[in-house]
This record gives structure tokens, sequence and C-alpha cells, in this order.
């Protein structure tokens, strides 16, 4: 049972440092909604984000998970984190050049000012270099200074933009400050909220700076072929992740959706996002542990226990979530000019549990080095994802996206179950995940869909109290270990 705490342990400060800053940068959604001029502008920050996503997982290239499979294998650490720094630095530096050299070639083929080009290259540059130094402290099980850098990033990212957006253009115009009359231009409101991204991500890099003094540069070419044939696959699934999580906003603009109607979608789907908090601060917390309790004999076992308690807590999420969307909705999403998009919450809370469960159930094809299996996986829910949008879009737009998502994510999930079973066989107690599983969607969907219900909250509330009681009584005699445990 300790080792459950210490996993529970682990992810809840890991937790700490994905809910308090999207916690934060919740606060920055209304922010935008009111100082941005209309929706469309929304619209415009979430595609060019979305091509950021892509820009990001292209300039990892899969080292930061070959970083982790090395460190906890190879017998020289030193030598593993210098090899994986230096491949990182100088292909940041690579990147980085040629992607200022043909800016005006991206703008030209997205669509977008050269200005937000030039910023988003500094900003991926910036958080590249900064990727294996945070590999480094989650491996050293450091969560704690995870927690305070990634905190720090994102307070420092959302005060900008308020400073940026809500005081800056008053300060401005009441004061013969050459400062401010210097950092004011009217209407540079989105290149204030990619200033604000560029100087956190600095920042950010500055704090984990000295790590670059304490390596000893010296480079393994035989480690470092090792590392890229681990991590090519996962660049690939990377991309793939990208096309599902992201690449919905930049099919939407592609198939001339107003971008208005992006920009309503972009920010319901935030509310959905409370399901992203748990989902991301659970895999920051398992993928070490998955990796350092490989070789003990009960693993399967613990991986199957593991994923029981993760459907278990993100049922309720789901169910919390969705019974309670309108009035989160208020906080978040505080026009009503972007409620127009609030049917999707319930699709995309449920995709991103999907994705969890997936998470959980591709524990095999890392323990075992086929990482090209999560690749596949990947193309394949990228290939549902780019399809569905395709065909939907048209007929029901963001919908369309949305319903797109969950299928892929659901897909993905089945495969990876299907597929693991055979070449890793862990002992999932399938009966209670499904049922489970199935209550939550079910007790939602009613709550959420049946207007009358949804309005009352009365079925939402009873739903969640009997969710609870349903677990206790099934998972009683564990709960009641793990409290008693001292």
């Amino acid at each position: 049972m300790s080792l459950y705490k210490s996993l529970f342990k682990q992810t809840a400060i890991y937790g700490l440092a994905t809910v308090l800053p999207r916690i934060i940068s919740f606060i920055l959604n209304p922010i935008l909604v009111y100082y941005l001029t209309d929706s469309s502008e929304m619209g415009k920050v979430s595609v060019i984000f979305s091509y950021l996503v892509f820009f990001n997982v292209v300039m990892s290239y899969g080292m930061e998970t070959a970083f982790f499979r090395f460190y906890n294998s190879e017998s020289s650490k030193s030598k593993v984190l210098s090899t994986a720094t230096i491949s990182m630095f100088w292909s940041t530096i690579a990147f980085f050049v040629v992607l200022l050299l043909f800016r005006k070639n991206l703008a030209l083929w997205s669509k977008i000012n050269v200005e937000y080009i030039v910023f988003a290259i500094w900003i991926v540059a910036l958080d590249a270099l900064a990727i294996i130094p945070f590999s480094k402290i989650r491996a050293e099980k450091r969560p704690k200074k995870y927690a305070l850098i990634k905190i720090s990033n994102v307070l420092i990212y959302v005060l900008l933009n308020i400073f940026f957006l809500a005081f800056l253009p008053q300060l401005a115009a009441n004061s013969n400050n050459l400062l401010l009359q210097t950092i004011y231009y009217n209407d540079f409101q989105i290149g204030y909220v990619f200033i604000s991204g560029l100087l956190a991500s600095l920042v950010t890099l500055l704090l984990v700076l000295p790590d670059y003094f304490k390596i000893k540069w010296q480079f393994d070419v035989a480690l470092w072929k090792k590392m890229m044939h681990y991590g090519l696959p996962v660049l690939v699934a990377g991309i793939a992740f990208a096309i599902n999580e992201h690449f919905d906003k930049i099919l939407l603009d592609w198939m001339h959706v107003d971008m208005a109607d992006i920009g309503a979608y972009s920010a319901c789907y935030k509310i959905g996002m409370f399901m992203v908090l748990f989902r991301t601060a659970y895999t920051l917390g398992i993928e070490p542990f998955f990796f350092s309790h490989a070789s003990n004999e009960n693993a399967p076992q613990t991986y199957a226990t593991i994923t029981k308690y993760f459907v278990i807590f993100g049922s309720f999420i789901c169910l919390g979530v969705i019974v309670f969307a309108d009035l989160l909705k208020l906080i978040l999403v505080p026009k009503e000019t972007y409620w127009t998009a609030m049917n999707v919450v319930p699709l995309i809370v449920l995709a991103n549990f999907f994705l969890g469960i997936y998470t959980n159930l591709s524990v095999w094809y890392k323990l075992v080095d086929k990482t090209r299996i999560g690749a596949y996986i990947s193309i394949v829910g990228a290939i549902v994802t780019l399809v569905l949008n395709a065909l939907l879009i048209p007929h029901i737009s963001y919908m369309g996206s949305a319903i797109a998502t969950i299928v892929a994510y659901g897909s993905m999930m089945l495969i990876s179950y299907t597929m693991g079973q055979k070449k890793y066989p862990i002992p999932y107690d399938t009966k209670a995940i499904f049922t489970y599983l199935g209550l939550a969607v079910v007790l939602s969907g009613i709550s959420f869909y049946i207007t009358i219900l949804r309005e009352t909250y009365i079925f939402g509330i009873a739903s969640i109290l009997f969710f609870g009681y349903f677990v206790y009584r099934n998972e009683k005699e564990t709960i009641v270990k793990i409290i008693r445990r001292k």
C-alpha cells in the first residue's frame, strides 16, 4: 500500500504543478474574452497556439521520453543527461535558424502575421531548451521544484497578459512616460498575448539554466543512436497526438468555419480542461513510476489496480464537471455570445477521459521497448480525427470536431487494450472499469442533455451522491485499508 501512497504523493504534487497553473490560466480566458476585439480574435489566438503545439512536438522529437527510458536503464546517468542535453541544444539552434530564415514563407502559407510567426519561433525554441532540465527534475523525483517553476511560468504569463491588455492602454493614454509610449501599440492585442508567452518562456529557461553548467559536455554517439531509435516513434506519436488534440482548430480554419465560431468553440473547450488537469497530472507522476517499477514481480497487478482507481477518480471528475458545466461557464466563459458552443463540453470531457485511460493502457509497449506501436495507434487516431473532421465539419461545424475527438481517443483506447493483452498481459478488472465508466457516462449525459434536469441540478447532484455510494459499496475494503494505513 505504501507503493500507492508514494505514487499518490508524487501525483498530488505534480497535480499541484498542473492544476494551479491551469487555474491561473483559466483567469486568462475571461480576460481574453473581454479585451480581445471579439470572438474572432479568440479564434485567431487558438489557431496560432495550435500551430505552436506542432512545432513543440517536432523540436522535442521524442527525446524527453527517451531520456526517461535510458536514465532509468543505463548505468551512467550523467552520460544520458549530457547526451540528451547536447542533442536538444544543437537541434534547437538549427531549427531556430531555419524557421527564422523561412518565416515569411510560413506566414504566407498559414496566413498568419509574420510578427506572430517570429514570436512563436522564439517561444518554441526557449521551451525546447528547457525540456531536458525539466525531465531531469522529474527523473530525480523533485516535484516541488518542478511545481515552483511551472507555476511561476504561468503566473508570469497571465500577469503580463493582464498588464498588456487591461492596464497598458490606459497607462499609455494617461501618461507621458516614454517607456509606456514605446511599448504600447494600438490594435496589437494578439501580439501582446505572444509577447507575454515569450517573456514567460524566457524566465523559465533562466530558472533551469544552471543545469546546463552542471553537466559534463560529453556526447556518446552510440547512446544517442539508441535514444533516437527509441524516441523517433514517439515523435510520430506526438505529431499524431497533436492532430488529435489541436488540429481541429486548424481544420476549422482551413474549412472556412467562421473565426467567431472557432473562438466560441475554443472558449467552451476550456471547461472540458478540468479532465485534462487530472489526466496531465497523473501522466507526469505515472510515467517515471511505470519505468522505475517495471522489474517488480507484481508490476502487472500494480498497473491493473492503478488503472481501476484512475477510472474511478476520473469518473467522479467527468460527472462533476458535466453536471456543473453551466455554473463553470459563468466564470470561465462569461459572455453569452460564446455559449453557443456549450454542447461540446460533455464530449470534450469524456474524450480526455478516454485519453487518460489510454495513457494507462499504453504502458505495455513502453516497457517492452515497442514505442513504434504507440506511434501506430496514434496514427490510427489521427486518421480517424482527420477523416471525421473532413466529413462532419461541413455539416455540423465544430460539433463535428468534438465528435471526431471522442471517437479517435475511444478507438485508441480499445486498440491499445486489445494489443496489450496479447503482448504484455495485465489483469485489468474490466468488469469494474466498464461499470464505473458506463455509469458515469449515462448519468452525466442524462443530466446535461435533458434540459429540465440540467436546469434544476437535482438529478445531477443526486447522480454524484449515488455514484459515490456505489463506489464505496464496491471498493469499501480497499478504501478502509488506505484510510487505516499509517
